[in-house]
């Protein structure tokens, strides 16, 4: 468990703070943006205020002039889409609940509101000084397209700001003034299947204004005469040594004036100072280069060296830029990086294989989802990446929906590596199906623009190990060769894949990856399988589909029918499990296999309970299974769960659910992905080690035990002295046939250090009875069950409960409450699967988010357990904890408050 930086409780905090935990923002009383800093200065436009074409009729010369009257228009972020601003304004309420979402995609008496234009106004205050300046608009792009006009002025119209990757400056200096100035847009509204926008597919519902407007904002620029622009800084990193890493340094040089100009560029990077003077004839850019041939120092020894997560450390360096005219400063720009090599290769079987920094590693990672209304909400955006960390994962792949610059910051902060691409299913992909909506040349202008933004946005980022041109099919011929040109134009470093499936392009060749399923229900032993989505090569997206949130969090996004539905008719449609066309919006596979295994369903409780027994177990499955697999003759390179997290309160595809309330599903994954984990394999019974750190390990000590339902032990055994090197697997032993197993029993593993420090400890209830798949009947989502493991007999352990001793200490905002759970040795069973939760009083509000060393975990008679959670604190009422579980009735326990004083156990990062 890392300890908290305080920026990470400051984030919890607040983030504990909103209302259900959600990004949206109130309303923002509207003020002009103050434009500070001179030369070498950016400055987001703070706020804008929006109304609709059908009311605003005016042209954009009258709406772009001082004085223009927006009574009755809304004052919205500086990076809200349109229907993202009418929930700042309480236009509507709750569409996260229920089915409320659809009275929004349902015209009102002026007509549809999204089908037309949207107005975004704002005005900006430049200093006195402004004239002497240049002053650039810069856009980060627009869905779908824009008209901007500046004081009464076209400056470029939509066929000029289309798209919503391409990053583009208009210098409006002849159309400014010191003082108040007026930026206006009239952005006209998207169809991700006739625009390169952002579509949703099956996530979730379409949002009703398909994401329109500045989502990624509008930045002010100030410059001299001659502008900086993106600051690159490549490494080529000495392998397998580490010893050296020569740096080279480019920045592009533009000259804004018709008069030529001789611009001095200087700047550090990582302690090595840079100085070059160039001449500019009138609007000439030039790329300014330096090397170690240039400069000597840029030649690093020993360099501090970027790891991913659980290989190392993730130290990142700074490079500072400015460009002088005539002695004074004209521009600065900066950029952070890290020195790291990535690469990648084909294995013999031919699937793809990343390396970092010479050393191959297993992709264990999630697909990524921003808000549906893609709200801009940092602090809820670092609270994922801590939840990223916590769970073990070390990767996250972004299907378009790609993000701004925070993300990637935090990634390379986090050491979370980032397989970012293009998105499937939309005019993105048109082009590469048959009968798919043909592109223009407008399109693939938008496209070929598209790839250069964010090849500068991401190459600096040490986090960055590749780039998707295609997802479910690689781009045809011709757009393959464009972004491969774009992206090496760009001194792209790292891999370029053709697809997430297995298809290849001339220029990247095979993609090395699969795409086979699932996404919807299937048993633990499936991932096991040396077929279809089995745990082999690298899955780029799958999973067992439903994950259920827990009780309160369903009561938050269904109503009392909607959840009656739930585990009452699984033949019915829920809004909440995926877009009404899917064929995930039933969810009948999961509540057949619930009701078989752990038997039929009671009520909403009893469902919800079986659905965390299950989603545990299942996503355990799916990473261990790809874990022991990483040494096989028929080796797992890599795995995306589908999905990380949720666009809005689903039913479907997450490891954490959009509340933050961590379940079955997280602590299965948590579990699996332990540092050092000891694992029971579904297909032989064979006892796996799994090393997913650098270190060797030696003299570590396993415990077996496989127990009856009535906790009697069948079969112990216990190892020592073993040796386990960095980054492998090593089989211990395999399970024997044992004759008087009960029809449901436990299989108990736990594994500890030389000198008896426990550092894994995993319990798997399991069948006499196995779950047998139907793989002649498969397709592209589900293979099909003809027998299911019968676990049924769980329902006849008798209640109990562990003795609870719990305490609170608190300092610099952090609480951090340790919890010791005691199964009686006089208790009659197992008290299965304990779920703790903390309330911030009694009967008080869950803390969330919160940072847990475990959770849903097994004791047996006589055994003791101490876990951990982190949180910011919040209010002077002492906590309490809620312990839960299979056959532990729900109680509350009070918790003791230490108070930590001492300066040397403040967060530190």
């Amino acid at each position: 468990m890392r300890i908290l930086t305080q920026s990470m409780l400051l984030t919890m905090a607040a983030l504990a703070a909103s209302a259900g935990l959600s990004p949206a923002h109130a309303a923002n009383a509207y003020a002009p943006t103050q434009v500070h800093g001179g030369a070498g200065s950016i400055t987001a436009v703070a706020n804008w205020q929006i109304q609709s074409s059908d009311k605003a009729q005016q042209a954009g010369a009258e709406i772009s002039r001082a004085g223009f009257s927006t009574d009755g228009w809304y004052p919205v972020s500086g990076r809200a889409t349109v229907m993202a601003g009418l929930l700042e304004n309480g236009v509507y309420k709750d569409v996260f609940y229920s089915d409320n979402l659809r009275a929004v995609q349902v015209p009102d008496a002026s007509g549809n509101l999204f089908v037309n234009p949207w107005w975004y106004r704002s005005e900006f205050a430049l200093a006195d000084g402004a004239r002497s300046l240049h002053t650039l608009l810069r856009t980060n792009g627009m869905i779908a397209s824009a008209d901007l006009w500046v004081n009464g002025h076209l400056v470029a119209d939509h066929a000029n700001v289309a798209g919503a990757y391409p990053v583009q400056e208009f210098d409006v200096t002849p159309w400014v003034h010191a003082g108040g100035n007026v930026l206006a847009l009239n952005v006209h509204p998207g169809d991700p299947r006739r625009s390169l926008s952002i579509g949703w597919v099956d996530w979730n519902p379409t949002p009703p204004d398909n994401n329109m407007g500045p989502w990624r904002g509008v930045d002010i620029v100030q410059t001299g005469p001659v502008e900086l622009r993106f600051p690159q800084v490549s490494s080529a990193l000495s392998l397998p040594d580490l010893a050296h890493a020569a740096l080279t340094v480019k920045v592009e040089v533009r000259n804004l004036d018709t008069v030529a100009h001789e611009a001095t560029v200087s700047g550090v990077v990582a302690g090595v100072s840079l100085r070059k003077t160039i001449q500019l004839a009138p609007n000439q850019t030039q790329t300014v280069s330096f090397t170690p041939s240039t400069d000597p120092g840029l030649d690093l020894s020993h360099p501090k060296v970027w790891w991913p997560i659980g290989m190392g450390e993730h130290p990142l360096y700074t490079l500072q830029m400015t460009a002088t005219v005539d002695g004074a400063t004209s521009d600065q720009a900066d950029a952070t990086f890290g020195i790291r090599s990535v690469s990648s290769k084909l294995t013999a079987q031919g699937y793809r294989l990343f390396f970092v920094n010479g050393k191959p590693v297993l992709i264990r990672g999630g697909g990524w989802a921003p808000d549906m209304f893609l709200r801009d909400d940092p602090q809820r955006m670092e609270t994922e990446f801590s939840y990223v960390q916590n769970l073990g994962l070390n990767t996250i792949r972004s299907e378009g929906k790609l993000e701004n610059a925070r993300f990637y910051d935090l990634a390379d902060r986090y050491g979370i590596m980032i397989l970012a691409g293009w998105e499937c299913c939309d005019k993105w992909e048109s082009a590469a199906k048959t009968g798919g909506a043909p592109w223009d040349a407008a399109d693939e202008a938008v496209a070929q623009a598209s790839m250069a933004s964010e090849a500068r946005l991401l190459r600096n980022h040490p986090s960055i190990i590749g780039f998707l041109i295609g997802s479910d099919n690689a781009p045809p011929a011709a757009l393959a060769k464009m972004y491969v040109d774009t992206l090496q134009a760009q001194d792209w470093q790292t891999p370029i894949v053709a697809a997430a499936s297995d298809q290849g392009t001339a220029e990247t060749g095979s993609s090395g990856m699969k795409m086979a399923g699932p996404y919807d229900w299937i048993p633990p032993v499936y991932w096991y399988a040396d077929k279809l989505g089995g745990a082999f090569g690298f899955d780029s997206e799958v999973s067992a589909g439903a994950d259920i949130p827990r009780l309160e969090d369903l009561t938050q996004m269904l109503s009392p029918p909607e959840l009656e539905t739930l585990w009452k008719y699984p033949q019915l449609r829920q809004y909440h499990a995926s877009a009404d066309w899917s064929p995930f919006a039933r969810i009948e596979p999961f509540d057949t296999a619930l009701a078989a295994r752990y038997g039929a369903v009671k009520n909403l409780a009893d469902y919800v309970a079986k659905a965390q027994l299950d989603n545990y177990d299942n996503v355990r499955a799916q990473f261990e299974a790809f874990n022991a697999h990483m040494d096989a003759a028929k080796p797992s390179t890599g795995v995306i769960y589908w999905m990380l997290n949720n666009a809005w309160p689903s039913l479907h595809w997450h490891l954490y659910d959009y509340f933050l309330n961590p379940a079955g599903a997280y602590f299965g994954a948590k579990k699996a992905n332990e540092p050092l984990h000891i694992q029971y394999s579904y297909d032989t019974g064979a006892i796996v080690l799994v090393n997913q750190t650098l270190t060797d390990e030696h003299g570590l000590q396993a415990n077996i035990h496989v127990r009856n339902l009535d906790g009697s032990v069948q079969y112990e055994k216990h190892l020592q002295d073993i040796d386990l090197e960095g980054n492998h697997t090593q089989q211990l032993t395999v399970l024997p046939a044992l004759p008087r197993l009960s029809r449901t029993y436990f299989v108990e593993l736990e594994l500890a250090s030389a000198d008896g420090k426990p550092l894994s400890r995993n319990v798997y209830w399991l069948s006499t009875q196995a779950d047998q798949l139907d793989w002649p009947h498969s397709n592209w989502y589900l293979t099909p069950v003809t027998h299911y493991a019968d676990l049924t007999a769980l329902q006849s352990l008798p209640a109990t409960a562990s003795e609870v001793h719990a305490t609170l200490q608190q300092a610099g905002g952090e609480n951090t409450v340790s919890v010791t759970l005691t199964l009686p040795a006089s208790s009659k069973a197992v008290a299965l699967f304990q779920h703790l939760a903390i309330r911030r009083a009694a009967g008080g509000q869950l803390a969330l988010p919160v940072l847990w060393s475990d959770n849903d975990v097994t004791l047996w008679p006589g055994e003791s357990l101490t876990l951990t959670a982190h949180y910011a604190g919040q209010g002077s009422a002492p906590p309490v904890i809620e312990v839960s579980g299979w056959n532990v009735p729900t109680r509350n326990v009070p918790v003791a408050v230490e108070h930590r004083t001492d300066a040397a156990q403040e967060p530190t990062h």
